[in-house]
């Protein structure tokens, strides 16, 4: 069994997260999905909790039928052989998606191997986290189940 490992905050989760997701399920089995800075939240970058990231993918994926996936969480410890090391303690998997030059340079430096990913549109979710704060249409650009979730959070955003 194939399995990929997919690295993000997702701050908030988006569609362009999620169509990553479905590109590496069509070429592996399985796909790990790091919450990355899980310490961090109430934050003007951070500003969901681990818990709150973990149900917009949660919920998002039961309602797409994929289940061919777990998630991690991993909080940051400014320390790159730390921090990978913390993830491999916890998963096995054979490469890594990113488009993170750190994260690329985190894992190769363990000979893991790192492949990029399409980059779907120009959705950013900094970019969603200004959109909602300056009052502009941003439910587009995420899965209606995190429209729900954030809608219910937006106080957090501002």
């Amino acid at each position: 069994m194939k399995t990929a490992l997919f690295v993000g905050r997702f701050q908030p989760f988006h569609l362009g997260h999620l169509k990553v997701l479905e590109w590496i399920l069509k070429k592996y089995d399985r796909v790990i999905i790091v919450i990355g800075s899980s310490q961090e939240s109430n934050t003007e970058k951070n500003p969901f909790s681990s818990n709150e990231r973990k149900e917009m993918i949660n919920k998002t994926l039961k309602a797409e039928k994929i289940k061919e996936y777990e998630i991690i969480e991993i909080p940051d410890v400014y320390d790159d052989d730390v921090w990978v090391h913390s993830i491999l303690k916890k998963v096995k998997f054979d490469t890594v998606f990113s488009l993170n030059p750190w994260v690329k340079r985190c894992f190769e430096k363990f000979g893991i191997p790192v492949k990029e990913h399409p980059k779907y549109g120009n959705i950013s979710a900094s970019g969603i986290r200004r959109w909602m704060r300056e009052k502009k249409e941003w439910e587009s650009l995420v899965p209606k189940e995190v429209a729900k979730i954030l809608k219910r959070l937006h106080s957090r955003i501002g």
